[in-house]
C-alpha cells in the first residue's frame, strides 16, 4: 500500500472506518480516496482522518461517471458500498439491484477504463446459496467480480472477492442492538430461534484480511477465512446472562444456520492454512493454479461433499471468549 493510490466505496461504513485507519498506521499511501453518497458522515470523518493523503469524494456507485472521475490514477480499489438491511431490501427490491448488482457493474467497467491494477470486493456468507433478496444481489455481485477477470484482455488488473459473515460491533448488526437493549434497560433479548448460529468476525479481523488479500490474489478467486461460530442466545448471554431469552420466531429471509462455502462447490473450493478460496468454475488463464497462491502459499483440494456452515464449524466461540472479545472492542 505505500505510494499506492487507494479507492474506497462505501468509506464511511464501518468497514471503511476501520480499513483508513489500519492504512494510515500501517503504510503511507499516496492518496486514500473515500468514496461515498453521505456528506455529513463525510464530514464528520474529515476531523478524525486528515492527512495530506486523504480525499473525499461525494458520489454514488450507481453513477459510473462519478466512480470514472473518482478512479483516475487508482491503483487499488476496495468496494464496500452495499445495501445490506435483509427486510428493507425485500420491501426496496430495485433499490438492493440498483446498487448492489448495477454498481458492481459500473465498479469493474470503471476499474477497466482507468487502468486500476486490483480490485477486492466485500461479500457476505448471505451470497452463499442465498434465500433473501440481499444475498442473492451479493451472489449476482460475486459473479460479476469473477467473471470481470474474463473480460480485462490486455489490463493488468485482477478482480477477487472476500466473503465472511457477521462483523461483531459494525453498524446494524446484533451486538449493538443487543447492547443498545441493555442500556435501556430491557428485561429480555428477542432471539429469532434457540437453535440459530453465526459466523462471527471482528472488524479489525476482517480489515486484514482483506489487506493479505491484495497480497495473495491471483484473479478470480473468493476469500473465505476460517472464523468461529456461535449461538445467538449463547452470544445474548455472553453480553448479559440476568436478562431472559425471548424466542420471536425467524423473520422472513433468514436462515437458521449460514453457510460460506456450498456443498455444491467442494470441487472448487480449496482449503489454506486459515482461510479458504472458492476458484472460478472457468479458467481465464489455463496455466493458472488456485492451489498456489501469489505468495507461493501452497493449498489442498477439500474433500467431496466439503461444506463451510456455521452450525458444523469445528470451531465454535464459548461464553468466555465472546465476553473477552466484547469487552475489547
Amino acid at each position: 500500500m505505500d505510494d499506492k493510490n487507494i479507492l474506497i466505496t462505501g468509506g464511511t461504513g464501518s468497514f471503511g472506518k476501520q480499513f483508513i485507519r489500519t492504512v494510515l498506521d500501517r503504510y503511507s499511501p499516496s492518496r486514500l480516496i473515500v468514496f461515498s453518497r453521505d456528506e455529513l458522515k463525510q464530514f464528520e470523518m474529515q476531523s478524525e482522518f486528515n492527512d495530506d493523503c486523504m480525499r473525499y469524494f461525494i458520489g454514488d456507485v450507481r453513477d459510473y461517471n462519478r466512480l470514472e472521475e473518482a478512479m483516475t490514477n487508482v491503483d487499488y480499489v476496495v468496494h464496500a458500498a452495499a445495501l445490506k438491511q435483509v427486510p428493507a431490501l425485500e420491501y426496496n427490491p430495485l433499490e438492493a439491484i440498483k446498487t448492489n448488482i448495477q454498481g458492481a457493474e459500473n465498479i469493474i467497467r470503471a476499474s477497466l477504463k482507468k487502468d486500476v491494477k486490483k480490485v477486492v470486493a466485500l461479500s457476505t456468507d448471505k451470497a452463499a446459496a442465498p434465500i433473501n433478496l440481499y444475498g442473492a444481489t451479493k451472489l449476482v455481485s460475486d459473479k460479476l467480480f469473477v467473471a470481470a477477470n474474463n473480460i480485462s484482455g490486455k489490463n493488468d488488473i485482477n478482480f477477487s472477492v472476500v466473503r465472511y459473515g457477521n462483523v461483531l460491533g459494525s453498524r446494524g448488526s446484533v451486538l449493538p442492538f443487543f447492547m443498545q437493549l441493555k442500556s435501556n434497560g430491557t428485561e429480555e433479548f428477542p432471539i429469532t430461534d434457540e437453535r440459530m448460529t453465526r459466523f462471527w468476525i471482528t472488524l479489525q479481523h476482517g480489515v486484514d484480511f482483506v489487506l493479505d488479500s491484495f497480497n495473495r490474489m491471483l484473479g478470480g478467486e473468493i476469500f473465505i477465512p476460517k472464523i468461529p461460530s456461535m449461538k445467538v442466545t449463547d452470544l445474548a448471554t455472553a453480553i448479559d446472562d440476568s436478562i431472559e431469552q425471548k424466542i420471536i420466531g425467524i423473520r422472513p429471509g433468514e436462515k437458521l444456520h449460514e453457510v460460506m462455502c456450498p456443498i455444491e462447490l467442494s470441487m472448487d473450493t480449496i482449503e489454506f492454512k486459515d482461510y479458504y478460496i472458492i476458484k472460478p468454475a472457468f479458467s481465464f488463464n489455463k496455466k493458472r493454479s488456485y492451489l498456489v497462491n501469489n505468495l507461493g502459499e501452497q493449498g489442498i483440494q477439500v474433500s467431496e461433499n466439503f461444506e463451510y456452515s456455521s452450525n458444523t464449524n469445528p470451531d465454535f466461540l464459548t461464553i468466555e471468549e465472546m465476553r473477552k472479545i466484547i469487552k475489547k472492542i
